[in-house]
């Protein structure tokens, strides 16, 4: 079979796409009617041409796409391979990615660990507005006392990264929580927006810990993951489970200076030894509320459309519409984030989409969701009545994959048009 390379292809660390897609392409048979959300099927094929587009850069070996309108399902998708088709990978089986492949959220997990926060709030079991240490006393050393939750939850709280520490520890929880409550903050009046890669998952993680005395894997198995009907949507997975999960690989073009620093100022590592680790069985046994969820493109989707619902999905109450509200609600408008180096709009806890462009697309500034180590997209957008997930297999920072994210991300805004109240 003749391959497809783009014009990159001799300094990207990418895989050869096949010319034909055919044998790795799955249609889950759920998708509904495109005239019936308000479209044509030629939109759907235009949306569909853009993700295939996506996929021959070669800079994920699998992805996986949902996209639901009016809470129906529109596009539920999958390309590519879960394991044995990485760059320059030989003697592991070839294994097609399908719909139901469940893949590493990496930092989208962060959305829905806030939202297990908001819902501790709504249930009045705690104070976005109290400080940490008042429910985890340790916490306060170093300057921290007075460091609240809503700051945690909006990256203004002064303990963004890690700083030279052995990876290993990710596998170590309690070792990790020692270590960030140890830490001295950079700042604590709480006007610093510095995107805390993994240490405030952590503390989040803990809050729910020590409030509910149930870990917050068991929080959202019995609040989110059961009552939805989801077989994935939490973090880590069982061990007999682990070969589902798709591989996670190294693409794009070289991390290279200042790159491949600026990239261990964010995760405390080098972003080869963060996949790698990403594909150790250990890595799905421990908790990391900040990065690694694992679950499927419609699981990820249904999450969102839940909260498009206003905390509703198939007559079972998850969430009270006023809990979506403030978990949604802006914290800060444009804003430089010091650790990401980019403009950015939060909640507490979500990334806000722009105008004219954000994160989730043009003309998006409604939208609210999380991306995941640059390449996992999840996101509702109100006025588009939009659930979307995109996940992907494949982590490149630079490349030839990137004006192709933003076509996908603009065609499915022109596509599915925003619906304006009578």
């Amino acid at each position: 079979m003749f391959g497809f390379k783009n014009p990159l292809a001799t300094i990207e660390n990418n895989i050869e796409v096949p010319r034909s897609l055919k044998g790795i392409v799955d249609v889950a048979d759920n998708e509904s009617s495109a005239e019936m959300l308000g479209l044509t099927e030629h939109d759907r094929e235009v949306i569909w041409g853009a993700v295939k587009k996506l996929y021959r850069t070669g800079a994920y070996p699998a992805l996986s796409i949902c996209i639901r309108r009016y809470g129906e399902i529109l596009l539920n998708r999958s390309i590519g391979h879960a394991k044995g088709n990485g760059p320059d990978e030989t003697g592991v089986p070839k294994i097609p990615a399908t719909t139901e492949t469940p893949f590493c959220l990496f930092s989208a997990s962060k959305a829905v660990t806030a939202m297990m926060i908001h819902l501790l709030e709504e249930r009045n079991q705690i104070n976005l507005m109290n400080p940490v240490s008042y429910y985890v006393p340790e916490f306060g050393s170093h300057g921290k006392k007075r460091i609240t939750v809503q700051q945690i939850l909006s990256h203004r709280a002064g303990i963004a990264s890690f700083k030279d520490i052995d990876p290993e520890i990710l596998f170590h929880h309690d070792q990790v929580i020692e270590l960030i409550c140890n830490a001295e903050p950079t700042n604590v009046t709480g006007r610093e927006l510095a995107y805390h890669a993994l240490t405030g998952g952590y503390v989040l993680g803990e809050l729910v810990q020590r409030i509910t005395g149930e870990s917050i894997r068991e929080f959202l198995r019995v609040n989110v993951q059961e009552p939805m009907g989801m077989r994935n949507f939490n973090y880590g997975c069982p061990p007999e489970r682990f070969p589902e999960v798709a591989t996670n690989y190294l693409t794009g073009l070289p991390v290279v200076f200042p790159a491949r620093q600026f990239i261990k100022r964010i995760l405390g590592a080098e972003l080869a030894t963060a996949i790698e680790l990403s594909n150790d069985p250990r890595f799905y046994q421990q908790i990391i509320p900040a990065g690694n969820m694992t679950a499927t493109a419609e699981e990820c989707s249904r999450f969102f459309q839940c909260l498009l619902n206003g905390g509703e999905y198939e007559g079972q109450r998850i969430f009270q519409p006023v809990t979506i509200e403030r978990a949604v609600r802006e914290v800060n408008a444009m804003e430089l984030d010091r650790t990401l180096l980019l403009p950015m709009r939060y909640s507490a806890g979500m990334m806000l989409g722009n105008y004219p462009i954000g994160l989730f697309g043009p003309a998006a500034p409604h939208a609210y969701g999380h991306i995941g180590l640059t390449n996992n997209f999840c996101w509702a957008d109100p006025e588009r009545k939009l659930a979307v997930a995109l996940l992907t297999s494949g982590n490149p920072v630079l490349g030839s994959h990137l004006p192709y994210i933003g076509l996908l991300l603009t065609t499915i805004s022109r596509r599915c048009k925003k619906v304006f109240r009578q």
